[in-house]
């Protein structure tokens, strides 16, 4: 009788490395600064090394905080800076705005 190869756990490449496995506070500002900047969730997830769908997991637990109010935040300015493309950046403070 032969015996079964017993079954081993993946070979340690084909786990997701650990950088990438959580949202740290530093992907998190990347995140955000990426969705006000381009308006897409898959876009600003990609920069920040993450996949559209944990930034969505993250800001159903996140609800409430500041971070998923300043994701409503960021999609609001950015529809308003395509809203009229030539009035003033929101998301700058007057100040530097009038420095240019």
């Amino acid at each position: 009788m032969e015996q079964q190869p017993i079954p081993t756990s993946p070979a340690p490449s084909a786990q997701v490395p650990t950088s990438r496995a959580h949202w740290t506070a530093d992907k998190q500002r990347l995140f955000l600064a990426a969705l006000l900047a381009t308006g897409n969730v898959s876009h600003a997830a990609h920069a920040a090394g993450m996949s559209w769908s944990s930034a969505h997991r993250l800001r159903r637990r996140l609800a409430g905080t500041p971070f998923d109010r300043t994701w409503d935040r960021a999609l609001a300015l950015h529809a308003q800076t395509l809203a009229d493309p030539f009035a003033a950046d929101p998301a700058r403070p007057v100040a530097q705005q009038a420095r240019g």
